[in-house]
Formats: C-alpha cells, structure tokens, sequence
C-alpha cells in the first residue's frame, strides 16, 4: 500500500475515532442517568464505540490504542451485564480511562504521529486507574457501593486519604487547552453553552474539593456572562484555573482563593474604580458621556457618579460594548469626538 493510501485510512480512522470519542464523552457525562435505561440503549452504544475503536486501531497496528480501548470495552460491559449504582467515585475512574484514550488519539493526529515511547508511557500511567475501575466495578456488583475502609488492603486505604488524584494537574491542563481553543471561537450562545461541558469535568475531577468546586462554579458563571468577551475572560479564567490546580497537585489545598477580577466578571462584586494609567493595556475605564439635553437635568451628586463601563483595548470587543451601553445620540456624539481625534 503506497504512502498516500495510508494516509488516507489513518485519516478515516482519526475521524471516525473522534465521533467514538464524543459517543463515550457524552456518555460518561450522564452516566447516572444512561444506566438507569432498562434497556440498556446508551451503554451498549458506548460499548460499540470502544469497540469499534479496539478494531481499527488494531487494524493499523496501534497497540496502546487498542488496549485502551479493549479496557474502556470491558468496563462497559459489566455495566451491560449488571445493576450498578454509579457514584462519583465511578464516573471520575471512566473519565479518567476516557481522557487517556483521548490523549493517545490527539497524539497520533499530531505533527510527530503516535511515537511508541511516549504511547507506552501514556498507558503504563493510566494502568492503575484502569485497575481501580476493574476493582471498583467488581466490588458495586458484588455487594453495591463499598465506603468502609475496615476491609479495604492498604493500598486503597492509602488512596482513599489522597483526595486529589496522582494526574489531577495533567488532566486540568488537557481541559484547558480545549477551553483555550473554543475561546478562539465566534462568541455565540452554543458556544458559550460547550464550556458547561469542560467545566462539569474539571468539577468531576476535583469531587470533593469544595474550594475548587467554588472556582469552577464562578469560572462557569463568568463565562456564560454574554457582556463578557472570550478575549476578556481567556487569560483570566484559565490562569485561575491553572493557579489552583498546580496548588492542589502541590498539596496546597487550602490556597484557592476567587480573585477579584473573576468575581467583577462573574457579577459577584461591585464593580471597582478605574485603574490607572500604568494599567491601561489590560483594560480601561470609559465614563459614558451624557447628552447636552440631559447635562442641564443633572445635579451635582449624579454627575460625581457617572455610569461606568470597562473595555478591553481589542478594538471591536470595544465597539461592542460602547454599542451595548450607549443611546444613538450619545454615540453620534462620541464618534465625533473620535474622528476628531484622529485628525490631530
């Protein structure tokens, strides 16, 4: 088989494996809700999606793929077969076998391709997790959810006092470069509405960890803000969430704190005086001028208090938010001014 012939089988299985992907993704999401289908109509979907996977890549010779794969298919088959109560403790551990399938199908649609060392050090790293699952899922048919450590082997014991995971930060990371991309995006509703998504995993992957949830939440909150533009919220929301996890993974667990320019964002403070000059190239306060008919109606307590917004120094996020806050003869008014201004 030539060159090009290759490339065009890899291409159709990368395609076809992302559509899996998202199968299983949205799967595990809901996953509460998928096993409580009599019918199992959802499980079984997820099943063939892990298996489909398992083929192809072993077609191709993709082995760590494969094996992924044939792990995450196992997994759903006891679901397929068996009542399980499905807790957060279960949906974290296929999630996490999720993101290192995941991770192995990026790397193989990269620049460099699948390279064996870095595959074989993928999935040696996720073999515990995918041990863990196997055990837990064992453990839910047999005698249903198992929360006492009294006959727990030290082994879990020692994991049950670790409330962040091994590859906590890693995992944070890999969600936020997807974040960083959607906020490259067009600003639009449906837009807005995939971080739901991201952010319910970053919230699954720090279960239990209540500042970290707290930060999540708000994160959400500023995101779904439409005044808010993605150029704005991107270095903000991601650098917070970037902060709290290296902390978290550091054992710094008590160290998330909600700054206030993701609280401003998020409408859960006031706004706060307008920065000075020095700080003008992150953003500037603009202090909407009033129409001459309505100076003379004004007295002098609202005029020391003049409505305030805050632009960014990208142009057109500018344009938008001068748009949204001003009257047609206020802004009749201030594109004078501008023009103005460029002519000096």
């Amino acid at each position: 088989m030539d060159a090009g012939s290759q490339q065009r089988i890899l291409g159709y299985f990368i395609e076809e494996a992302k559509e899996h992907l998202d199968t299983l993704e949205k799967g595990l999401l809901e996953l509460r809700l998928v096993v409580k289908d009599p019918e199992r109509e959802r499980v079984n979907e997820m099943f063939r999606a892990a298996h489909s996977v398992k083929g192809g890549a072993a077609m191709l010779g993709f082995d760590s793929i494969q094996k992924t794969a044939h792990r995450l298919e196992d997994s759903f088959k006891v679901l397929k077969e068996h009542e399980v109560n499905v807790d957060r403790k279960l949906e974290t551990l296929f999630l996490r076998g999720y993101d290192t399938l995941k991770d192995l199908i990026e790397q193989l649609q990269g620049p460099f391709g699948l390279r064996d060392e870095e595959a074989t050090q993928t999935i040696q790293a996720a073999e515990p997790n995918f041990a863990q699952l196997q055990t837990y899922l064992n453990q839910l048919v047999n005698g249903g959810s198992v929360s006492s450590t009294a006959t727990a082997s030290p082994a879990d014991k020692a994991q049950a006092q670790i409330k962040v995971p091994p590859n906590f930060a890693p995992q944070v990371m890999d969600i936020l470069k997807q974040m960083l991309q959607l906020f490259k995006q067009e600003e639009t509703p449906a837009n807005r509405q995939k971080f739901q998504v991201y952010c319910k995993r970053l919230a699954q992957l720090g279960s239990g960890i209540k500042p970290w949830q707290e930060l999540v939440q708000v994160s959400y909150k500023a995101i779904a803000n439409p005044k808010n533009s993605f150029q704005t919220l991107a270095p903000v929301v991601i650098k917070e969430l970037k902060q709290a996890s290296d902390g978290l993974q550091g054992g710094k667990r008590d160290a998330i704190a909600l700054s206030p320019a993701l609280q401003k964002l998020a409408g859960t403070t006031p706004a706060t005086a307008p920065k000075p000059k020095e700080e003008a190239s992150a953003t500037t306060t603009a202090t909407a001028p009033k129409p001459k008919e309505e100076a003379s109606a004004t007295t002098t307590a609202t005029a020391a208090t003049p409505k305030q917004i805050t632009l960014t120094v990208e142009p057109k996020a500018a344009a938008r938010a001068l748009i949204q806050a001003f009257e047609k003869p206020q802004l009749l008014q201030l594109v004078k001014i501008l023009i103005q201004a460029t002519k000096k």
